[in-house]
Formats: structure tokens, sequence, C-alpha cells
């Protein structure tokens, strides 16, 4: 068997216990502007690497040997690579992405470097398509904020997460049509759809802020979700909640 066709049955047996999808739910749109998709290439590893990106990014996130994590938006792998060396032999990564040729291009690269450990799965706009219950750690490095439907994606990401599993977000405090997200509006975003921040981090090393979240005692259903609304006035202006809501 050729290490390719080992990773694309990884990728089978992890999407075995896929959850059934709800093709009907209906999800509000983000009251934001959604930035186009930036580049997959990696020309910029070398720099990443020389203000410590990764390393940061994982201390942070607490990685360990034998974790299962998954990297959304892995584009070539930058992230993919470096998880794939700190979870180990006993660990597995599962690199998501919706842009198939990325995703060929990082499964040659897994085949170069000989991953074993790693399994790449192509996601949808409104759904990461992870298994249920898989998951100590979710990335999402520099890519929330190209997500179309973030309501969506994020409600069906919820149940992927193993017990006490958190999802790691790496963003910038700058407008969504400008590849960034201010943190309140990120936050609402999560909360919105049942998850609690459990960590925050302004982190000029990372170019942007760290954010760390968990998913809480229950999800609401998709007619539940109230938007947050995305203009600052209304994110300033809120006392209880770091972005108002309304519903769709």
């Amino acid at each position: 068997m050729t290490r390719i066709a080992a990773i694309a049955l990884l990728g089978l047996a992890l999407g075995a216990c896929d959850a059934p999808t709800e093709p009907g739910a209906r999800f509000p749109a983000p009251d934001r502007p959604v930035s186009e998709i930036g580049s997959n290439q990696f020309s910029t590893e070398d720099q990443r690497d020389s203000r410590g990106e990764a390393q940061t990014v994982m201390d942070l996130a607490e990685i360990e040997p034998g974790m299962t994590v998954a990297d959304i938006g892995a584009g070539n792998g930058y992230y993919t690579v470096r998880l794939a060396e700190r979870v180990g032999e006993g660990g597995r990564v599962l690199a998501q992405d919706i842009d198939r040729d990325a995703l060929s291009r990082l499964g040659q690269r897994i085949e170069r470097q000989r991953l074993e450990n790693v399994s790449i799965r192509l996601g949808e706009t409104g759904d990461p398509k992870l298994p249920d219950n898989s998951f100590d750690r979710i990335f999402m490095v520099h890519m929330y904020h190209e997500i179309e439907s973030p309501y969506e994606f994020l409600w069906r990401m919820w149940p992927a997460l193993d017990k006490g599993g958190q999802v790691v977000v790496v963003d910038i405090d700058r407008p969504t049509d400008q590849h960034g997200i201010d943190p309140l509006l990120l936050s609402c975003e999560f909360e919105a759809v049942g998850y609690e921040l459990v960590a925050f981090k302004d982190a000029p090393e990372l170019a942007g802020y760290y954010a760390q979240f968990k998913a809480a005692a229950t999800r609401p259903a998709p007619g539940e979700i109230e938007r947050c609304r995305g203009d600052r006035a209304a994110m300033d202006a809120g006392a209880s909640h770091p972005a108002k809501k309304e519903k769709a």
C-alpha cells in the first residue's frame, strides 16, 4: 500500500463516525463582510518560524504527544507538519481545507516528509466535515474571517470536540474584509452557537491575537442562533456582551 493510499484510508476511518447533516437547517448570515480567500502558498514559512509563530501557538494550546488535532484551512501545511511532529507517532493530525488543489499539494508534501500520522479532508464552506468526539484541539489560524457561513460552520464543528477539547483561533484585530476580525465580534459569534471563551492573549509575535474556546454545555438549534451585529459602534455600546446580538 502506498503512503497516499494509507493517508486516504485514515481519512475514511476518521469519517466513519460522521454525524448526519441537517440540510434543511437555516442559519443566520454574518452581519459583516467576509474576506476573500487568501493565498495558500507557504513561501513565508522561514519568516514565520523566525518569529517562533507555530511554536508559540502550540505552547499556548498545550499541544502534547498523543493528542488528536485538526488544522482547519490547512492550505499547504505550515501548521500541519509542525503539529504532526509535536503530537508524535501516537497522535494524529487531520488537515482540512475547501481548496482541492491545496489539499493535493499538501498530500504530496505529506508523502515527501513521510508523515504517517496525518490525514487530509475536503471541507465545505458551511461544514468542516469533522468526525464527532474526535479532537483535543481544532486550529483556525488566520482563516476564520474567510468562512462564508461562520454560524453554520461553527455549529457543525461543535460536536467534533472530544471531552475537554478546545478551539484555537489566531487572527488580527482589523475589519473582516481586510483579513482580520475584531476579537469582541469573534467571541460573540462563537458564543452565539455554543462556545465559551477560555483564554485570550494579544500576541504581536503572531501578528495578531490568540483566542481559545471550549464547547458550552449546550448548543442552540439553528433557528435559535442570534446574529451578532458587526459594526464596531454596536460592539462598543454592548455592556453585558462583547457584541450585540439580534435575531436574523
